[in-house]
């Protein structure tokens, strides 16, 4: 074992020296390699991005798994929402489950500085920001200390905002709800711009303020949906228990309705990213052929001008494995620093803000870190390439013989 490992530690230390003797052919022959590995690693670097940022707008349907929780008389089509909540409430804390909301949608009018209109309400949850991964393009979402606000707090789209004549949200400004009778909430945030949003007007509120200002008929005749966060793998289990126990809760003749919202239930279990993984996938392994075909080509006019060489340490005793093993380990070596280099630069590269914001197109919620399995593939891919461009001219040389090879 230990003349193995002498023969390992020879051969590696024989490697090093022949690149260094021919250092400038080395680091011809591996700039290829380097940028090829730069380019497999910064892709798969890049796709990881690129891949989140896919997921993460998937994901504004709801995370992985969300689930909605609706109920319904079978007679009247109605149930009482206290009841409702209450079981619903029960339940989550039953199972301990983290991430709740309750959503609603209604219109309400409200006070504009040219006349009154129309809005439409959503009526939320703080936790539904983060179940969803929604954002707001100025201000903040709902947090928990918005709960006890005498003046609500709303949220506002883009073009409802630009109609109140865009104010600075530092300057707490307010709006007018009109109905039975007129509530002052405070604007907190604007809701990202969208293209399709123009002359329509929506906002905001979190559920229990709506509660405090909606009139007794207003909640009575409304039934709002919960949703939940879960683990994807409870996610099963969880809808028949939670199912048990709420329709448990309300008696019968209620149908409680429990269903996915994010884009993994709705795919049926399919990965949606797969074509995606699958193009990248592609891309690389041509970036990594096209770095391997050169350094063979190459490697092969490199063991050519060394024919005479190899010939005289033929002569002086060495043998044919020996002579395979140094022109097939040189190959490695070079490779493998080459990998390395490759590698260091496309951390940088991927990393690059620029870079992170053009993939991501800027909305990144958790940027990921570079991924180490692709600095692992970088360096296999360099070791890999390494050994196969090594081996035909390894082969070459152990076919060389020596009288020829003297005389080249």
């Amino acid at each position: 074992m230990s003349r193995f490992f002498a023969g390992l530690v020879g051969a590696f230390v024989e490697a090093w020296a022949e690149l260094r003797i021919h250092r400038t052919r080395v680091l011809l022959s591996l700039i290829g390699v380097a940028v090829a590995v730069a380019a497999i690693t910064a892709v798969v670097g890049v796709a990881g991005i690129a891949e989140q940022a896919q997921r993460e707008s998937f994901e504004q349907a709801g995370r992985p798994a969300s689930l909605y929780i609706s109920a319904y008389d079978d007679i009247t089509g109605t149930v009482d929402a206290a009841a409702f909540g209450q079981a619903f409430d029960t339940a989550i804390d039953r199972y301990k489950i983290e991430y709740s909301s309750r959503n609603g949608y209604g219109a309400t009018r409200v006070q504009f500085p040219d006349g009154a209109a129309e809005v439409q309400l959503i009526t939320t949850d703080v936790d539904s920001a983060v179940i969803h991964r929604t954002t707001v393009d100025q201000g903040s979402w709902f947090i928990d200390s918005d709960e006890n606000r005498l003046a609500p707090a709303v949220i506002l789209n883009y073009g409802m905002w630009e109609r109140l004549g865009s104010p600075d949200l530092r300057t707490h400004p307010t709006i007018e709800m009109l109905g039975d009778a007129t509530t002052i909430a405070v604007v907190v945030g604007v809701m990202p711009k969208q293209q399709w949003e123009e002359d329509y007007y929506e906002m905001r509120m979190l559920y229990s303020a709506w509660e405090r200002t909606a009139s007794p008929i207003e909640i009575e005749n409304s039934t709002p949906q919960y949703e939940v966060w879960v683990p994807p793998e409870m996610s099963e289990e969880l809808t028949e228990l939670l199912r048990r126990d709420i329709a448990g809760a309300l008696g019968e003749g209620v149908t409680v309705d429990i269903g996915r919202l994010d884009f993994e239930g709705q795919q049926g279990g399919e990965d949606p990213l797969l074509p995606f993984k699958l193009v990248v996938g592609g891309v690389a392994g041509l970036v990594l052929f096209l770095g391997a075909l050169s350094l063979v080509n190459i490697s092969l006019v490199t063991v050519k001008q060394r024919i005479r060489e190899i010939g005289i340490r033929r002569s002086f005793g060495a043998t044919a494995g020996r002579v395979f093993f140094a022109v097939m380990m040189e190959s490695i070596v070079g490779t493998l620093v080459a990998g390395v280099v490759g590698v260091i630069v496309a951390v940088f590269v991927v990393s690059n803000p620029w870079i992170l914001e053009q993939v991501s197109g800027g909305n990144l919620q958790d940027i990921p870190p570079f991924p180490i399995e692709a600095a692992i593939l970088g360096l296999i891919a360099a070791v890999a390439v390494g050994a196969l461009a090594g081996l035909l001219p390894a082969l070459v040389a152990v076919r060389v013989k020596v009288i020829d090879a003297i005389r080249y």
